[in-house]
């Protein structure tokens, strides 16, 4: 990320953030593309979660893990909080990645949270109600195909025997993942203990997208989600040899997977919204075999969800002349942050802008849940994201933690040291 200034924030925070950011330059990186893959249950994801388990011991930090594995990290006692009617302030994000994924997206968010804890000790601040830290697991969905697994497990958003029963592309349930990561898949579900501490979330992000940028700000306030879903399409067919078969005598699954790719981004463009197919599997795989199956996971988001659903409509219609299953894997709709909160942490910053994005986040989980949540954005002079191109200057990252800390020590209650 280059040679941090520390003009954005208190030197010792400063130093903290560039030595984190140092640790975890070569975990899960990939150094024929540049980007990351850090996946929900694999030897990155366990060496990440020992690394921010390391990082709260030396802070001193409380380190507990719910019933999806998520950990949480304490400064102060949230249980006494909780019994005061003064439940603690959480920030952090998540550390797993998409396929060749940037540094920044979710990272930041956890490191910025812990460098802010050292900004606050620094000022000699003693927070009035508990801070929390939070590392969310397999946020991306990367390995299992749903995003925010942990956080719609923890609030009942999804189903513990579906958690444990989604599969990666190798046919390895997460509950075996979970189970040969050294977890205990039987725990998994709603976990009301843990979400009784949660008085009020922040997540720290990078934008994603050029709004910040074009507008000449570092740091922004999120006002909302976009509704998103993914859906899976499983097209049948027949394998054939390739060198041999008749074009007419042919049940080739392909066909109706390339159907299903130009109808989606027909129907985005006609109906205002956005939708990617990103990810398609064909068995069985040869060059010179016809596919006897097809499958491709559709993307959809946009501002309106009735847009979204007359894409995903307009897509079902066409594959079905293929005789194509379209199953609906996970579904968000619109996500609107607590907009006093909102506005308490624009003013709070200045007057930073307050924006909204297509993007899903655990703080939209939680948000939906009931929680008063708010994002904060740290700008990305690129505007790319899930990509290695993803950035963000140093300043710009200490002064997300300057503001973060901002936030966390007026939304903490502190008192003098």
């Amino acid at each position: 990320m280059g040679v941090m200034s520390s003009a954005s924030a208190p030197g010792g925070a400063t130093l903290a953030f560039r030595r984190m950011w140092r640790d975890l330059e070569e975990v899960g990186l990939d150094p024929s593309s540049g980007g990351y893959r850090r996946f929900a249950w694999t030897r990155p994801d366990h060496d990440l979660r020992e690394w921010f388990a390391g990082e709260c011991a030396a802070r001193g930090l409380d380190l507990t893990t719910d019933r999806m594995g998520n950990q949480w990290a304490w400064w102060g006692d949230p249980d006494a909080a909780v019994a005061a009617g003064t439940p603690g302030v959480v920030a952090g994000s998540h550390l797993d990645s998409v396929p060749d994924g940037g540094a920044f997206d979710g990272p930041l968010g956890v490191v910025s949270a812990l460098a802010a804890v050292d900004a606050l000790r620094e000022r000699g601040v003693s927070p009035g109600r508990p801070i929390g830290i939070v590392n969310f697991v397999d946020e991306e969905g990367a390995r299992f195909g749903v995003a925010c697994t942990g956080s719609r497990v923890i609030t009942g958003a999804m189903s513990p025997d579906r958690a444990r029963g989604l599969r990666d592309v190798d046919g390895v349930t997460m509950a075996e993942a979970m189970t040969w990561a050294g977890g205990d898949p039987t725990h998994l579900g709603r976990d009301d203990e843990t979400l009784a501490r949660i008085g009020t979330f922040v997540e720290l992000h990078v934008e994603q997208g050029r709004w910040l940028e074009d507008s000449g700000h570092a740091v922004g306030v999120g006002s909302d989600i976009w509704p998103h879903g993914r859906w899976r399409i499983d097209v049948p067919g027949m394998a054939n040899h390739a060198g041999t078969t008749a074009l007419h005598h042919r049940e080739d699954a392909m066909l109706g997977l390339a159907a299903a790719v130009i109808a989606a981004r027909r129907a985005a463009e006609e109906h205002g919204a956005l939708a990617t197919v990103g990810k398609v599997e064909v068995t069985p795989g040869g060059v010179n075999a016809i596919p006897s199956c097809a499958t491709c996971w559709l993307d959809a988001r946009g501002a309106d969800p009735e847009a979204v659903h007359r894409v995903v409509a307009d897509v079902r219609n066409v594959v079905a002349d293929f005789d194509a299953l379209v199953t609906e894997e996970s579904w968000t709709p619109s996500t609107a942050f607590d907009p006093a909160l909102a506005q308490r942490i624009s003013t709070r910053l200045g007057g930073v802008p307050i924006i909204g994005t297509g993007a899903g986040h655990d703080a939209g989980i939680l948000a939906n849940a009931g929680f008063s949540t708010a994002m904060l954005f740290v700008r990305n002079p690129t505007g790319v994201s899930h990509s290695p191109d993803e950035w963000a200057t140093a300043d710009d990252c200490l002064a997300g933690v300057g503001a973060l800390a901002d936030v966390l020590e007026d939304l903490a209650g502190p008192t003098a040291a």
